[in-house]
């Protein structure tokens, strides 16, 4: 399938011919800013590229999500390529969930995680985008098209992001299974979660999840506070200690809810747990001040801790990853050059640069192949294909996080992404749950 990000605005007589466009999109923005030169230099040239060039510079759009993506070099990064403005605003999960399904006029892009879109989708204020506008949709990874890696794939418990990925039409309300040209959210990054670990604290092997409650930890571990994911991670620890065994941890039963929480409660009040943070940011000073020593963590955070020269570890589990996916939603009340910018930036979001970003933070891209482009092959040996180290690995600031000889935590990104037991997930008992956890937080 043609895959075509030109504006609606530029008239298909105007379209550049499929072989001015790179992987990036790079010939063709500066074929659509030479337009605009070469008509004011030659006359030769009139029309749409003119408009989206003059025009476009003139466009503000305004993206909230969580701190993981929403950074300040991804903004600047849009205004040197594409010349538009994109103001961001970094909120924690559960903010992110209430501003996309209660306040559609105060955002045009909405950078969410795919178990979010469950429950802000019924809400009507988001946009069915098409595919065929995604020029990269084809190189996009199975996860995000039928829920499998691998044609041999399991399909892992939660809501996985296929699942809520695609609905029957423009004015689609309904998930549907199949890939249907029509996607709730263009898929962005992902990773499979774990517990971060501080070994130089705990001095011996950390295999499973079940650890998190071991009382050897007492007072120096965490949960992360956000109902709809810390269950997710109590869910495994559970399992994991033989408490329960669930139809589907994604969508468990009130009994097994209550099990979950009660678990919970009974570590809390012997004083298990140290904190209970929303943010990375949180965690990270947890982490790196010692006062916590295992607990729930993201990437990012095992990264920043890592920057500030403090041994910390992604430790990999028997039992498997916790996954999650985020994508790029588009508001309703988005249209014309708003939309068509819109559009241009998610294609441009795809082209490499920003995947690149984001897996020198320790994340994937939903287009590993445009972001291999723009890393080293040491780099991209180490993120992506468990390879040691051959030199320095450094953060997106510039930080070292690896030498020479070091290997990613869980190694691959097959082997980390091939063992995700469940998705982060929105149940259908999910008020009860929410009741329940905000009991645990309350004990």
């Amino acid at each position: 399938m043609k895959r075509n990000t030109l504006s609606n605005a530029v008239s298909e007589s105007l379209s550049p011919a499929p072989d001015t466009l790179d992987t990036h999109g790079n010939r063709r923005r500066t074929l659509l800013k030479g337009a605009a030169a070469a008509t004011v230099a030659t006359g030769t040239i009139t029309g749409a590229p003119m408009i989206w060039a003059q025009n476009i510079k003139d466009v503000t759009l305004r993206q909230f999500g969580t701190g993981v993506s929403n950074l300040n070099d991804v903004a600047a990064k849009v205004k040197e390529d594409l010349g538009f403005t994109l103001e961001m605003t970094a909120l924690d999960s559960d903010s992110v969930a209430q501003r996309a399904a209660t306040q559609p006029n105060s955002f045009d892009i909405a950078d969410i995680e795919y178990w979010i879109c469950k429950k802000v989708w019924p809400a009507g204020n988001l946009q069915a985008m098409d595919t065929s506008r995604i020029d990269q949709y084809d190189n996009i990874v199975g996860i995000f098209r039928n829920g499998k890696l691998n044609p041999d794939s399991e399909i892992a418990q939660g809501t996985a992001p296929h699942s809520v990925g695609f609905v029957d039409g423009s004015d689609g309300t309904e998930f549907v299974d199949e890939e249907s040209g029509w996607m709730t959210l263009i898929p962005t990054i992902y990773n499979a979660d774990t517990l971060g670990i501080r070994p130089d604290l705990i001095g011996r092997p950390i295999e499973s999840w079940a650890e998190l409650l071991n009382p050897e930890f007492k007072g120096k571990a965490s949960i992360l506070d956000i109902s709809s994911i810390g269950i997710m991670d109590a869910a495994m620890v559970a399992e994991a200690s033989g408490i329960i065994t669930y139809g589907d941890k994604g969508n468990m039963t009130r009994e097994e809810i209550d099990t979950t929480i009660n678990m919970l409660i009974e570590a809390k009040r012997a004083g298990q747990f140290r904190a209970f943070w929303k943010s990375f940011d949180e965690s990270v000073n947890l982490m790196a001040s010692g006062e916590v020593v295992i607990q729930s963590m993201w990437s990012p955070a095992i990264t920043a801790v890592k920057a500030k020269g403090i041994e910390c570890v992604y430790q990999p589990l028997k039992e498997g990853y916790r996954s999650w996916g985020g994508g790029l939603g588009l508001s309703k009340n988005l249209s014309g050059l708003e939309l068509d910018a819109a559009y241009e930036y998610i294609n441009w979001y795809l082209s490499g640069w920003v995947g690149g970003y984001l897996m020198r933070q320790g994340y994937y891209s939903a287009v590993p192949t445009t972001s291999k482009e723009f890393m080293s092959a040491d780099e991209w040996g180490y993120w992506f294909e468990g390879k040691a180290a051959e030199g320095d690995i450094v953060s997106p600031t510039g930080q070292t996080i690896a030498s020479t000889g070091d290997v990613r935590d869980g190694g691959a990104f097959e082997e980390r992404m091939g063992r995700v037991a469940c998705w982060n997930a929105v149940m259908d008992e999910n008020q009860y749950m929410v009741r329940k956890w905000n009991e645990f937080i309350a004990a």
